[in-house]
């Protein structure tokens, strides 16, 4: 049997935005490309959402850093599905990813869906956008994730959640160069 090699990270310093996946699908992990699984929506919705000036394809995932993005996983395991993985492998992944994350320096990490957030912090009752605390020193967003296996979001209210992290981003951006700031 072949064992399938964890996904790099694709990221690098000061960042805008980190997406933050549960973990890497057995696809994507096999091809070596984020978000290469079928059915994910992650690329079509990054464009449609403003991030990026045209849709990407997974073999093109590297490019993403050029538009001051990046992405990671919570948990490096490849799995067929995220169901397979234990709530104990989330709390164990959380001082490593958070050390990851106050490396690189992003402003944001966008956790894509709410189970490995909810498993790394404790909390039950969380909410879409925006969250009042901080991850890593990066402010945190919760967005639904893009998987072709969650069908709760259909391809509009995927990118209306996405957009509204793009147009918050622009947003602080403008704020902080209008105070000076880097």
């Amino acid at each position: 049997m072949t064992s399938v090699q964890p996904l790099p990270d694709l990221l690098s310093e000061n960042l805008s935005v980190v997406f933050c996946g549960i973990n890497p699908g057995m696809r994507a992990a096999l091809n070596g490309h984020h978000f290469d699984g079928k059915g994910n929506r992650f690329w079509r919705t990054l464009h449609l959402a403003g991030f990026t000036p045209v849709q990407l394809r997974p073999d093109e995932d590297r490019r993403l850093l050029d538009y001051g993005c990046g992405s990671t996983a919570v948990v490096g395991r490849p799995t067929a599905s995220a169901a397979e993985l234990a709530p104990q492998e989330f709390r164990a992944a959380a001082t490593a990813l958070a050390r990851k994350i106050e490396h690189f320096r992003p402003a944001y990490i966008a956790f894509l869906g709410k189970t490995a957030y909810a498993a790394m912090t404790a909390q039950r009752q969380l909410e879409w956008g925006e969250q009042a605390t901080t991850f890593g020193g990066a402010k945190v967003w919760l967005l639904p994730n893009p998987s072709g296996l969650n069908r709760a979001f259909s391809q509009d209210a995927l990118v209306e959640a996405y957009r509204a992290l793009a147009c918050y981003i622009r947003t602080d951006k403008v704020s902080m160069a209008l105070r000076g700031s880097p």
